[in-house]
């Protein structure tokens, strides 16, 4: 053979090798992190440990809402908060993890403390407060009671939509004002439960119909969201986009951007409508090409927050990106995306189990994550520990550990 054709051969073969190597790499499972798991397993423990902690300073009637580590001050709620239901649904993740059955005790404790919740419909907020505990109660552990109480916070909660928005009012303000906001997304999955186990599709309609609003009408060009917008709630058109939380009614508040992209995640879940699938992939890509976000996968509090690099970071916000991210992981068609997803999951969570983000034992008045921000522009909740914080991370570890759970 001609030394020209030889190497003709080669380069092809090479070339042959190569490419199957590629397509290979393409369609292999992603390969989790060893070690990341050992660390998933330590922080389970260490957060159980914390929350019997916490547990010992929580007066009867009352609800974690965060610590002040400088004063070692805790700030609580009553059960109308909209928080509430953080904390029991912690316990019960924790339990399942752990099996330790004083979480699962102080659960049952607290439940009955929520409860009474289940009639409220002066707040949007019934799915973080009633689906996060109850809704995991009864995947633990099904009730008759438990079924009666959710899909009475349900219809509670659709006393709050207004055909002609829309939309689930989220605030109550003045008369001519219907206020929606991004983190309403989060309180969907509530609504599809109920007509999953009630077989009446009202729950399903009015869902499907807020996500179908939010999508035409929070967005911007380039998928990020307002945090606030202003319906005229009798002609139905958006009068005001602006934001509370946000740095300015034109930046993107990080902890906003992460309700869309979980929201729109869960909604895909329940519907398996590709629009929700795509709204969910442009919101991550928004959130994970914009130059701000800092290389550890924490964001800023805002992602145009005035003072970057110096501004507060938002804890909370990661571990509410990195448990959709996962789930979102295993919706994607496009391999090389669902694991660019884990991988950034991945990101976060060792970030968050590092000795900046994660509490050491005894400390943080319980609480597991550190520097989170929940008000800034109010000034309250800044740079302290917050319950959301502590339940999507747990939720992301055990979405990591065990991909599609825990499914209520």
């Amino acid at each position: 053979m001609k030394r020209s054709t030889r190497f003709l051969v080669l380069m092809t073969c090479s070339l042959l090798i190569n490419t199957l190597s590629i397509i290979a790499q393409k369609n292999s499972p992603y390969l989790k992190d060893k070690e990341l798991l050992k660390t998933i397993e330590k922080n389970f423990a260490d957060a159980a440990a914390q929350y019997k902690l916490m547990a010992q300073h929580l007066p009867a009637e009352k609800f974690p809402k965060t610590f002040f580590p400088a004063t070692g001050e805790y700030e609580f709620s009553n059960s109308g908060w909209w928080c509430s239901g953080f904390y029991p649904g912690t316990l019960l993740y924790l339990y399942e993890q752990t099996k330790d059955r004083a979480l699962y005790t102080e659960a049952e404790r607290i439940l009955q403390v929520l409860e009474k919740e289940k009639n409220n419909t002066s707040t949007h907020d019934l799915g973080f407060m009633m689906f996060c505990s109850f809704g995991n109660a009864n995947r633990i552990a099904a009730k008759p009671a438990y079924k009666d109480i959710l899909l009475t916070s349900a219809k509670s909660l659709c006393t709050r939509f207004n055909p002609k928005t829309g939309c689930i009012k989220s605030w109550d303000s003045k008369a001519g004002d219907f206020l929606v906001i991004i983190d309403n997304m989060m309180n969907l999955e509530l609504l599809f439960w109920a007509t999953k186990v009630s077989g009446d599709s009202s729950f399903y309609k009015i869902a499907v119909t807020h996500a179908n609003t939010t999508i035409k009408n929070h967005f911007r060009d380039d998928n990020s969201s307002y945090h606030v917008l202003n319906y005229d709630p009798e002609r139905g058109a958006v009068k005001q986009k602006r934001t509370a939380q946000g740095a300015a009614d034109e930046s993107a508040w990080a902890r906003g951007q992460a309700w869309g992209l979980y929201g729109y995640t869960a909604t895909y879940r329940e519907t398996k409508d590709p629009v929700y699938l795509e709204q969910a992939i442009k919101i991550a890509d928004f959130m994970f090409t914009h130059p701000s976000l800092p290389a550890d996968g924490i964001p800023y509090w805002d992602f145009n927050a005035p003072g970057i690099p110096d501004a507060l970071r938002d804890a909370s916000a990661a571990a509410i990106t990195a448990s959709a991210l996962i789930e979102l992981s295993g919706y994607t068609q496009n391999k090389d995306d669902a694991h660019h997803y884990l991988k950034l999951s991945e990101t976060i969570l060792k970030t968050l189990s590092g000795p900046l983000y994660k509490a050491a034992p005894g400390k943080n008045g319980g609480f597991l994550i550190q520097h989170g921000v929940g008000h800034m522009p109010n000034k309250t909740e800044v740079d302290v520990p917050l319950t959301y914080a502590d339940y999507y991370f747990i939720e992301a570890m055990i979405r990591y550990k065990k991909p599609g759970t825990p499914a209520k």
